[in-house]
């Protein structure tokens, strides 16, 4: 069953609660469908016990406007494929094949005016939302979305025992200042449906300003860059020096065939901290399409 979302609205008349996670996802790795299947593993008695639709979905963007390299958007949307194909995640295109830069801000208006009754729910780190004033537009996400916002800890484990308590004014106190009033303190208020404005004018605004879900469990930050480096420099430790007259396309070959075994990351056993990041899959197509190589980011 395809896991690509159908960009035409759906017309049930029970709103539904939709929750978007983007990124580049270059690659895609667990630390992303942790925070993902986290949300849909929340939600998901709230939407059964209202009868209502829950979409959680990845929402790869074209290229990040703070990023000037990006894999080929066909390789990222293919590994996305490869890693939520066991579970209920979706994946929405709705940036992934626009000319960049394409802005948070464009994406939210468009996913409100196409889903004008439903519940809508944007999920990110607090390392981004505590920048959100340095986006564009960024502080007026909330009048279009929801914001849950995660505790990015690299010193914690996504699974470690935590307070609801802990932490909880400081991180609020990170947000910018006019976003801080907007901060809930359960993710309940993130699913009451919006009501609509009559006016004319005010077409895609909803008569609530959009609510803040800090939640106080840490998550282990891991990063897209990390795990590129990583392997970039996994690929450096295990190549021998090759020839000085063996080409690059060879010396990048010779390179992805000297990564870790398929089974070593299944195992867990690898000596890259980052490989168990990387869903099996995932790995086997980088290796496959020789992406994240030397060569390819000298």
């Amino acid at each position: 069953m395809p896991n690509t979302v159908n960009h035409l609205p759906i017309t049930n008349t029970t709103p539904a609660i939709r929750a978007y996670l983007g990124g580049s996802f270059d690659p895609v790795h667990n630390g992303h469908l942790q925070l993902a299947m986290y949300v849909y593993q929340s939600l998901l008695p709230l939407a059964e016990q209202q009868q209502r639709e829950l979409q959680v979905s990845l929402l790869p963007n074209a290229r990040s406007p703070f990023k000037e390299d990006s894999t080929n958007p066909e390789h990222r949307l293919a590994m996305l494929k490869l890693a939520t194909q066991e579970t209920p995640l979706q994946i929405n295109e709705l940036e992934l094949w626009q000319v960049p830069p394409v802005y948070t801000i464009d994406s939210v208006q468009t996913l409100r005016a196409r889903y004008p009754n439903d519940s809508l729910i944007f999920i990110m780190g607090m390392d981004s939302a505590r920048s959100l004033d340095k986006w564009k537009n960024g502080l007026a996400l909330t009048d279009y979305v929801n914001l849950w916002v995660f505790n990015r800890d690299e010193n914690a484990e996504f699974n470690k025992n935590f307070s609801k308590t802990d932490s909880q004014t400081p991180l609020k106190s990170q947000l910018p200042v006019p976003l801080q009033p907007l901060t809930v303190d359960t993710a309940t208020e993130l699913v009451v449906p919006p009501i609509r404005h009559s006016t004319a004018n005010s077409i895609l605004k909803n008569t609530y300003q959009g609510h803040i879900y800090i939640d106080p469990r840490p998550v282990e930050a891991v990063s897209s860059t990390q795990v590129r480096q990583q392997l970039q420099q996994q690929l450096y430790q295990q190549l021998p020096q090759p020839p000085q007259s063996l080409n690059i396309t060879h010396s990048a070959d010779m390179q992805i065939a000297s990564l870790q075994p398929i089974n070593d990351i299944i195992g867990n056993t690898a000596p890259n901290s980052f490989a168990k990041w990387l869903n099996p899959a995932v790995y086997q197509y980088i290796i496959a399409h020789q992406l994240y190589s030397a060569a390819q980011f000298r």
